[in-house]
């Protein structure tokens, strides 16, 4: 298990979903696409995202359906 890979993406996600993203397929992606580069350059695997929660798709999916500025679910 890996705790800073969880708080990484709980950060992450309060700073980076804005308000106007859809929920969509090609949303999802891009906004995933973006997290594991940023999380790349700090040095932070893939794997320790991955193995923190079941689905990071349906994860980022609830972050954008419900929006919240600023606070990690």
């Amino acid at each position: 298990m890996s705790t800073r890979g969880i708080n990484f993406l709980d950060q992450w996600i309060a700073n980076n979903i804005p308000e106007t993203t859809k929920a969509d397929v090609i949303s999802v992606d891009e906004i995933t696409h973006k997290l594991f580069g940023d999380a790349k350059s700090v040095g932070i695997k893939r794997e320790e995202i991955d193995e923190e929660v079941d689905s990071l798709y349906r994860t980022i999916l609830d972050a954008i359906v419900h929006y919240d500025a600023g606070a990690p679910e």
